[in-house]
């Protein structure tokens, strides 16, 4: 028997889009073309948002399940400045710890999980979503659009402690890192595909940017088994169409500062439950316009600070010129930190 609906991605947005479906009576597959848990390329932050997105569906507890790590503050620099700025309510966590548990809240709801499963063509009468990433849907890289790249280190100087996520910016780019549940050290970068190409590799280029800030080398990381992703920030073509939603960043993406992809992944996710069930129930055309504009006033707005940050991160002169400001006034901060913690709140005014 076919399900109602075929959840085609099983990260965060998948997860947790087929767990509020089946908890409201549809007949739920949820597929992944990988084994879990899997490795990904991700910093591992979710932000105060993130963390409220899944309290908000019932899943606050899986972060502190998985032994994430509170985060206090973060420290940006940018040639040999850095100015460090708080993260209220933060917390980091690995993705195969964290994506493996949703999947497991998935299974409990009454979803059927079919891992290292690829769909070619979906049942022509199952309402499909698709979450299936940057790679996902028809979206079309942004010009200027940086490429992401991660790799997880088990030997890192002691430099790099728990609690702060560390950005270090410069002309090719940016790296994050921080210490995950146990302990090993995430490493995710956003790097101009030129500067790649002329460092010889995703390795080298997160290697320079590190070393051009002074902060001690993670040994052996030119060398490291690094993965990439395509161009971050992409617009779709369509979020939707007939008998299909595009949920997470296979709607769209914007490169993320500290976790805010993840609060969008949730918060999307459980604000197309609803509309989806319905869809499933009798389908009509107008629910393709009902995603768009709902997904544009719960996602597109928020996305615009990261624009604005993204932007800033590209130009080497501004950035340094915002950390040094920063460095000397912490406090100028406070209303893009606010900004891109505030908890998402659903089209008819309600936090998600």
């Amino acid at each position: 028997m076919s399900p109602d609906v075929l959840v085609i991605g099983a990260g965060p947005a998948g997860s947790v889009a087929a767990r509020e479906l089946a908890r409201r009576g549809a007949r739920v597959r949820l597929v992944d073309r990988a084994t879990f848990p899997r490795p990904k390329v991700c910093g591992g932050c979710l932000n105060a948002a993130a963390l409220a997105a899944l309290k908000a569906v019932g899943l606050g507890h899986v972060p502190a399940d998985c032994g994430a790590v509170p985060l206090r503050r973060v420290l940006v620099a940018a040639g040999r400045r850095s100015a460090e700025l708080p993260l209220p309510g933060g917390m980091a966590v690995s993705r195969e710890a964290l994506d493996a548990a949703l999947v497991r809240e998935a299974q409990a709801a009454g979803v059927t999980f079919r891992p290292g499963t690829t769909v070619r063509t979906p049942p022509a009468d199952t309402v499909t979503v698709l979450a299936t990433g940057l790679a996902g849907s028809d979206s079309r890289p942004e010009p200027h659009s940086r490429l992401g790249a991660g790799v997880v280190v088990a030997d890192a100087p002691d430099f790099y402690a728990p609690g702060t996520v560390y950005m270090a910016t410069g002309r090719g780019g940016y790296v994050g890192l921080v210490r995950v549940e146990d302990d090993r050290l995430d490493v995710a970068a956003a790097l101009d595909p030129g500067f790649v190409k002329s460092a010889g590799g995703l390795g080298p280029a997160a290697e320079a940017i590190l070393a051009s800030v002074g902060w001690p080398a993670v040994p052996g990381l030119a060398g490291r088994p690094w993965k990439g992703t395509p161009a971050l920030t992409r617009r779709p073509v369509a979020v939707a169409g007939r008998r299909w939603f595009a949920v997470g960043d296979a709607a769209g993406y914007v490169e993320p500062f500290t976790g805010e992809g993840m609060a969008w992944a949730v918060a999307s996710a459980a604000a197309l439950a609803p509309i989806a069930l319905k869809a499933a129930a009798g389908w009509d055309d107008h629910f393709i316009q009902k995603w768009a504009r709902t997904h544009a006033r719960l996602v597109g707005r928020r996305q615009r600070v990261c624009r604005v940050v993204a932007r800033v991160l590209r130009s080497p002169a501004l950035t340094e010129l915002a950390v040094r400001v920063l460095s000397l006034l912490p406090a100028a901060a406070r209303p893009v930190v606010a900004a891109l913690n505030r908890p998402p709140v659903a089209p008819h005014g309600s936090p998600v």
